[in-house]
């Protein structure tokens, strides 16, 4: 196990999310993004100046991509999918394949390289494996992959776009499969790792094609080998690291978001950290810019 990939903690930007997660750094504009889903707002974070901005949401926000050529944001709120104009506040739903499904709402998601937009869902209450992940692409399909999952989580892809891991969150599994980039079809699923002493969460691919995964309730980042073994282990200081991602100016800081959410008067005393974004210094390691969604010019959501 490799023991220098992660430097000095370089920064913490103090912002007590109740649920912070979906982090993403947006290379064009050098802007850290990331959502709390609870309290329905998304972030910005500018590193240089330091300026934080707040956007209140409709709905609470699950995951949201960025849009290429475009400042608008492809969101996946609890809901449903939408394009959303953070100047104008300008909604368009584009689908809601699971309004009929009464305690459910969507979760994590990521853009492919191919720039199609996937987004799962999760059961609130974790108790039944009534959620899926979907595939939202620029010719206004939505498109059922998976099912019989309970909190869908940890989408990324391989830096040559051939293998996807995703992971139901309960099951402490993270699986890859197969991915036909034409097609967006999956097949032939392994088991990539088990989380023993975490729930697998957010996670990104660096440049290596290693994994990384925040680790609830196990106050871990883990970077994980393209075999599945261990590299490097983060030990962060909240109990309750929710997602990462890499990015900054030389593609070289790991963002580590994180939550209150679940936790205690006496518990939140203890992790007086928890809900607040860490940016560390990575060694010898660089990220990758995200994907992000094609639009077509004549593209039109179904209202």
């Amino acid at each position: 196990m490799n023991n220098k990939r992660v430097g000095e903690l370089i920064t913490t930007i103090e912002v007590g999310n109740q649920l912070g997660e979906g982090v993403q750094w947006h290379i064009q504009s050098q802007l850290l993004w990331w959502t709390d889903i609870q309290n329905a707002c998304l972030f910005s974070y500018c590193l240089s100046s330091k300026n934080l901005c707040k956007y209140d949401m409709l709905e609470r926000v699950g995951c949201f991509g960025f849009i290429e050529d475009s400042e608008q944001l492809i969101i996946a709120f609890e809901s449903g999918i939408a394009l959303f104009d953070i100047k104008t506040d300008g909604l368009q739903w584009l689908s809601r394949p699971e309004l009929s499904i009464k305690g459910n709402r969507f979760n994590d998601g990521r853009i492919d390289r191919q720039g199609r937009f996937w987004a799962g869902t999760m059961n609130e209450s974790e108790s039944a494996p009534t959620a899926k992940l979907y595939c939202y692409d620029s010719h206004n399909q939505c498109t059922e992959l998976l099912s019989n999952i309970t909190v869908s989580n940890g989408l990324c892809w391989s830096p040559d776009g051939n293998i996807m891991y995703h992971a139901d969150s309960p099951k402490r599994e993270i699986h890859q499969y197969d991915f036909d980039i034409k097609t967006a079809q999956l097949s032939n699923k392994k088991l990539f790792a088990i989380t023993e002493e975490g729930f697998p969460d957010g996670s990104c691919i660096d440049s290596e094609g290693y994994l990384w995964n925040a680790q609830w309730a196990g106050s871990k980042v883990v970077r994980y080998q393209p075999n599945g073994e261990i590299d490097y282990i983060l030990k962060t200081d909240v109990s309750q690291p929710s997602c990462v991602a890499i990015g900054g100016p030389n593609m070289d800081l790991l963002f580590v978001t994180s939550a209150k959410q679940g936790l205690n008067k006496t518990q939140l005393k203890q992790d007086d950290k928890a809900g607040h974004v860490f940016v560390y210094q990575l060694h010898s390691i660089k990220g990758l810019a995200e994907n992000q969604f094609v639009l077509n010019n004549d593209f039109k959501g179904n209202k």
